[in-house]
C-alpha cells in the first residue's frame, strides 16, 4: 500500500483593505430659508407713556435680611450676642466698681473713729451712721458682686465661640473645662489665666501652631484675681481672731478687699471692652450715612452728544 501524503497547507488569500466610508446628506443650496438681518430701529427719544405706569417697585421701607424669617441670615450670630452682652456688662462692671470704692471709703472711716475712740468718747449718732454706711454699703457689694461675676462668665463663653467662628476654627477647650477652671475655688487661682489668654490669643487672629504669649493686660487683670481671691480668704480667716486689734485689723483688711474688688471690675471692664472691641469693632447703628455734597478739583464728566434723529 503506497504511503498517503499530507495535505499540503493551504496559505491564506491577500485581501485588499476594506475603506470604512461614511455618508452625510446635507441639505442643496437655497433649500432653507434665509435669515433676514435685523434692521436697526431708528432711535425715538425716551420712553412716554399716556398715564403714568403702574410697574416699578413695590412701596416698602426696606429691611435688614435678619428681620426675614426662615432665612439663614435669620440666625443670631455670636458677634451679635457679644455686642449686646457688651452693651449690659460694662455698666455692670463700673457701678460695682464705684459700690466697691464706696464700701471701702465706710470702711476706713470706721477704722479712724476706732483710732479716735482711742482719746476721747464718740457721739452716738456718728457711730450709728457709720455702722448703718459699712452694714449697707458691705451687703449691697456682696449681693450686686454676683450680677457681674454671672456676666462676666457669660461674656467669656461667648466671646470664645466668637473668636472661633471669626477665625473659622474650633474652640481649643470644651464648655465644661472653661467653668471647672473658672469657677472651682484654688483651680481658678492658676488656670483662668490660660482661659483669658487663649482668648486673647484667638482675638489677635494668631495660628495656634504659636503658643499664647498674654499680654501686659492680661497679666495686670490676673494678678488683680489673685489678689482679690487672697485678701477674701485672709478676711475669712482673721474673722476667728479676738481681741480688739483683730477687730482693729479686720476693718483694715476688709477696705483693702474691697479696693481690690474695685480695681479687678476696672481691670475686668477694660479687658471685656479691649477684646470686645477686636471681635466687634464697629456696631451697625453708630454707622453715620455719608452724603456727598461737594466735589472740588475733579475733571467734568464727559457727556455723550445727542443722536440728531432724537426727538428731544
Amino acid at each position: 500500500m503506497p504511503p498517503v501524503r499530507p495535505a499540503p497547507m493551504q496559505q491564506p488569500r491577500h485581501q485588499p483593505p476594506r475603506h470604512r466610508l461614511r455618508w452625510v446628506a446635507s441639505p442643496p443650496p437655497g433649500a432653507w430659508p434665509q435669515r433676514r438681518k435685523p434692521v436697526a430701529e431708528r432711535y425715538s427719544g425716551p420712553p412716554s407713556y399716556p398715564v403714568p405706569p403702574r410697574w416699578g417697585f413695590p412701596n416698602l421701607v426696606w429691611r435688614r435680611p435678619t428681620a426675614v424669617p426662615g432665612t439663614a441670615s435669620g440666625e443670631v450670630t455670636a458677634g451679635e450676642r457679644l455686642r449686646v452682652i457688651t452693651r449690659s456688662l460694662l455698666p455692670v462692671l463700673w457701678t460695682f466698681a464705684a459700690l466697691a470704692l464706696v464700701a471701702s471709703a465706710a470702711e476706713i472711716w470706721r477704722y479712724v473713729l476706732l483710732v479716735r475712740s482711742r482719746d476721747s468718747a464718740l457721739s452716738t449718732s456718728v457711730v450709728s451712721v457709720s455702722d448703718g454706711f459699712v452694714v449697707t454699703a458691705g451687703l449691697l457689694t456682696t449681693i450686686l458682686s454676683l450680677l457681674p461675676a454671672g456676666l462676666t462668665v457669660w461674656w467669656l463663653l461667648v466671646a470664645r465661640h466668637a473668636a472661633a467662628d471669626a477665625a473659622d476654627e474650633v474652640p481649643p477647650r470644651r464648655q465644661w473645662q472653661v467653668l471647672v477652671f473658672v469657677l472651682v475655688p484654688v483651680v481658678n487661682l492658676i488656670l483662668v489665666l490660660p482661659i483669658v489668654a487663649e482668648l486673647e490669643h484667638a482675638v489677635l487672629r494668631r495660628t495656634r501652631e504659636t503658643r499664647p504669649k498674654p499680654s501686659r493686660l492680661v497679666l495686670a487683670w490676673w494678678g488683680a484675681w489673685v489678689l482679690n481671691w487672697l485678701l477674701l480668704v485672709l478676711v475669712i480667716v482673721w474673722r476667728f481672731r479676738d481681741g480688739v486689734q483683730a477687730l482693729a485689723d479686720g476693718v483694715i483688711l476688709v477696705a483693702l478687699t474691697d479696693l481690690a474688688a474695685a480695681g479687678l471690675a476696672v481691670m475686668t471692664a477694660l479687658l471685656v471692652k479691649r477684646m470686645s472691641g477686636l471681635l466687634s469693632p464697629v456696631s451697625e447703628k453708630r454707622l453715620r450715612l455719608l452724603r456727598v455734597l461737594k466735589v472740588d478739583g475733579a475733571p467734568d464728566p464727559e457727556r455723550r452728544e445727542r443722536p440728531a434723529s432724537s426727538v428731544r
